[in-house]
């Protein structure tokens, strides 16, 4: 049977005695529920205090303990828009009186508010640009921050799993707010190019495989203002170097993550993907339960995601395709099974459904109504 997972934030449930039921109505089989997230406004249709929510930066919606973040410069913000600082656990107790699993939706290198508190932590362009959003994992503080805020949510939260987004640098793309790059018109080339960082960390690296940060820095400009294109074997060292460094921070993440409750992974079988799905390219597989490929586009592209994650998955991971059920998706059953279809013909096991808290009345009953169809078909 097609299993499917609800993302949630915590201000979805928290205060509306009506939002865990509304959601087990879609038929899910679990729930993602935020418990450290990035920066956003989102809609709250049904709430019944409130329409918008301003979460004006990223936080840990779980206690912030002194004596966990001590020896660190990296430390979560609290949600001040929320009543208390357990909302995770207020949310999470809710959605399990109805009978959902829980599991902590735990965003890691996305992070404005400690971007810029620590400009030389995030990651920075070959022009010297800052991308503050971005905590870039070649730190060694970046990846502990990382290890003791998955370490926190598994120990507070006591979720029933783990859903692990962004465990890799992020780049140009899924920036923040009033994003007004498009009209440069830079192909996928030039965004790559643009996503590569120049942090000390990095320079480290770079000078450790034996390349001259300056002169590489001069080569990626000029190849982003479309004149030289670098040179085949500075690419592979390159594309060794990228997937390293997620590697190393997808290793110390889910050494933390020892706890036994299964742990999800948004992952990329491109080795140059930065953002959500971090890549896991040129890698051992990774021992978690299930891997989420992006359908975020269309059904093609999630397809052809999923198709490219497959041999690099452990046997026994299942896959699951992210699959937005927001505009521009209409709120039409029949296009969102039809969607949803074409993933779990490419392999999907799960389908995890974006988002059950912004959704309107008409997108849920679609929702609803296009989990049946496709278990239907399943069933056949």
């Amino acid at each position: 049977m097609v299993t499917a997972t609800a993302y949630v934030y915590p201000w979805d449930v928290v205060g509306d005695p009506a939002a865990a039921e509304r959601i087990a109505a879609l038929g899910v089989d679990a729930v993602a529920l935020a418990a450290a997230y990035h920066s956003v406004r989102a809609a709250t249709p049904f709430h019944p205090a409130h329409r918008v929510v301003d979460a004006h930066h990223a936080a840990l919606y779980l206690p912030v303990r002194d004596a966990a973040w001590s020896e660190s410069r990296l430390v979560p913000g609290a949600p001040g828009w929320m009543p208390g600082p357990d909302a995770f656990l207020e949310a999470r107790d809710a959605l399990r009186a109805v009978g959902l699993p829980v599991h902590a939706w735990t965003v890691l290198t996305h992070n404005t508010r400690l971007g810029r508190a620590h400009p030389d932590l995030a990651v920075r362009n070959a022009f010297g640009d800052p991308y503050p959003y971005a905590l870039c994992p070649s730190s060694a503080e970046v990846r502990a921050y990382c290890a003791t805020l998955v370490r926190e949510v598994v120990a507070l939260g006591e979720p029933d799993g783990l859903v692990l987004e962004a465990c890799g640098p992020l780049g140009l793309g899924h920036g923040g707010h009033h994003e007004k790059t498009e009209g440069a018109d830079w192909d996928a080339s030039a965004h790559r190019l643009l996503s590569w960082c120049f942090c000390a960390a990095c320079l480290a690296r770079y000078e450790a495989a034996g390349l001259d940060p300056h002169r590489l820095r001069h080569q990626v400009r000029r190849a982003v203002d479309g004149n030289t294109p670098l040179p085949p074997t500075l690419m592979s060292t390159l594309r060794e170097i990228r997937t390293t460094l997620t590697a190393d921070l997808r290793r110390e993440v889910l050494d933390t993550a020892s706890a036994p409750i299964p742990v999800t992974l948004h992952a990329s079988a491109d080795p140059w993907a930065t953002g959500p799905f971090a890549t896991i390219a040129d890698a051992p597989a990774p021992p978690v339960d299930t891997l989420v490929a992006s359908a975020w586009t269309n059904a093609d592209q999630g397809a052809a995601a999923l198709t490219a994650l497959r041999p690099l998955a452990a046997r026994t991971t299942r896959l699951a395709a992210y699959v937005p059920a927001l505009p521009p998706r209409p709120a039409d059953p029949e296009a969102l099974a039809a969607e949803w279809t074409t993933c779990l013909a490419a392999g999907a096991d799960e389908l995890h459904l974006y988002h059950a808290g912004l959704a309107s009345r008409a997108r849920l009953t679609a929702i609803r109504t296009a989990l049946d169809a496709v278990r239907t078909r399943s069933e056949v």
